[in-house]
């Protein structure tokens, strides 16, 4: 997925929240809603996350330089972790105390027909930001279930823009319904509920992204059909009789370090191993444009075994 979409996801969830966020604030003024309040909340973090996602993907496009000879790809996944630490602490935090608090103390949502209005304007902007994430993960998820995608997916920026979004749809249903529910029932107390709720769908999302960015702030390897694919084009080249290691790491969404140790046949010259070592790192390159990097070592099976004891 290119950083070009990536960055189109995150600006129209950006958008989005931001409108969002000032009319839930001011209709949570206006009605005294629990649940509108933790969605402004919602809202109001979500903004704050996709200009760090923003941040995050501007940063990780710097070019390498000494101290960081490998780049810089890895800043969006740091960002991407914090916006979830973010997420947990403060949209799950706040929503959970307010619902609490409601629900201890809870009084009637006065004009509760402003807060319908703010949320069924907010389903449509949520719903649109939605899509626009959807349609960019969909090109990438290929035949892959939504959940086994989000944990194939080497690119935070969009399945966490796709989360929030999901979590932030949910979040209002579960508001819209609180209230009108209280309101119906003559039980304030059910605003107080949907608060509740609204926080213990973030702190779920949180924990979704938090495993999944940790994984690939702290070194995630390719995927499985990437590195068997370099492997098999490695072993169909005549001179190579044993593939001792490939190790495989992204550094970035499409950034991908690799580095092998080859058991080259004791027929080849030097000049002919050094040959085939500069054919089979262009012609990887070729095949899977992310691997950026290729560093391969000659070995032989029994010396890489001794080294490894």
């Amino acid at each position: 997925m290119s950083a070009e979409g990536s960055t189109k996801v995150v600006i129209a969830a950006l958008v989005g929240n931001a409108a969002i966020a000032v009319s839930k604030f001011a209709a949570a003024a206006h009605t005294g809603s629990s649940a509108m309040l933790s969605e402004a909340i919602h809202s109001l973090v979500d903004t704050g996350n996709q200009a760090l996602i923003l941040h995050g993907i501007k940063r990780s496009q710097k070019p390498a330089d000494e101290n960081h000879p490998f780049g810089y790809g890895m800043e969006l996944y740091f960002w991407s972790f914090v916006v979830a630490i973010l997420i947990f602490a403060v949209g799950a935090g706040i929503s959970l105390y307010e619902g609490v608090e409601k629900i201890r103390e809870p009084h009637a949502v006065s004009s509760p027909y402003v807060n319908y209005a703010v949320l069924g304007v907010a389903m449509i902007f949520e719903a649109a930001a939605w899509a626009v994430a959807f349609r960019e993960f969909r090109l990438r998820k290929g035949h892959l279930g939504f959940f086994a995608a989000i944990h194939e997916s080497k690119d935070p920026a969009v399945f966490t823009v796709l989360m929030e979004d999901t979590a932030a749809m949910l979040g209002l249903i579960v508001a819209f319904a609180g209230i009108a529910l209280g309101q119906a029932l003559d039980m304030p107390v059910l605003d107080g509920v949907a608060s509740v709720v609204i926080g213990i769908i973030l702190a779920l999302v949180a924990v979704i992204l938090s495993v999944e960015c940790k994984g690939l702030l702290i070194g995630e390897s390719a995927r499985s059909s990437t590195v068997q694919g370099i492997r098999a084009l490695v072993l169909s080249r005549d001179g190579i009789d044993a593939v001792n290691e490939l190790l495989t790491m992204h550094l970035g969404p499409k950034d991908i370090l690799v580095t092998l140790s080859l058991d080259f046949s004791p027929r080849l010259s030097s000049d002919n191993v050094e040959a085939l070592i500069s054919e089979m790192e262009s012609e990887i390159k070729a095949s899977y444009p992310e691997a950026t990097r290729v560093f391969i070592e000659a070995q032989s099976l029994c010396g890489h075994a001794a080294a490894n004891l």
